[in-house]
């Protein structure tokens, strides 16, 4: 069924994240600290064995990436730099260069979510567990222009920071 065909609506909640894909994270901080000011940056590499079951369209592909995240208001921004691996953000960086990828909303339980994109014939283009939580990138890009992420949200707050930006 396509998406014009349904007549339901995926209720989103509130919008949680907005992220940006970029080559080099730390050029990256330093550009948004010094131009915006936004930070403190908490640093963090997702990579296995903390980042599990890892998945792209479906397969099983080990990737991993390094992130920074900082509060905006009521909006965290994000910044992500792919390491190793295949991935959507390489995948976005060769296609468009740096930019926005994605935005985010959390939930305490996704599976009904994932069930209402499916519905709709909108796929997972990437996914992966980390700390607890649960990430699925959806294939919203044809139409919305931007992809959207689904999180399943931890019961345990985040682990400590690899790094803090600035100093």
């Amino acid at each position: 069924m396509g998406v014009d065909q349904v007549n339901q609506k995926i209720k989103i909640g509130e919008i949680s994240q907005i992220a940006v894909v970029v080559r080099d994270l730390k050029k990256a901080l330093a550009n948004y600290w010094n131009t915006l000011g936004i930070g403190p940056w908490n640093i963090y590499t997702f990579a296995p064995p903390a980042l599990t079951e890892p998945m792209i369209r479906g397969k099983p592909v080990p990737y991993s990436m390094r992130l920074a995240l900082a509060e905006v208001g009521p909006i965290q921004y994000e910044l992500i730099e792919p390491l190793e691996g295949p991935s959507i953000y390489k995948e976005f960086l060769a296609s468009k260069g740096e930019g926005l990828h994605h935005f985010q909303s959390r939930f305490d339980e996704v599976t009904d979510q994932l069930m209402e994109f499916k519905k709709m014939g909108i796929d997972v283009l990437m996914s992966g567990k980390f700390g607890g939580g649960e990430f699925y990138y959806m294939d919203t890009e044809p139409i919305l222009g931007t992809i959207y992420e689904i999180v399943k949200t931890r019961r345990t707050a985040m682990s400590s920071p690899e790094a803090i930006y600035p100093q």
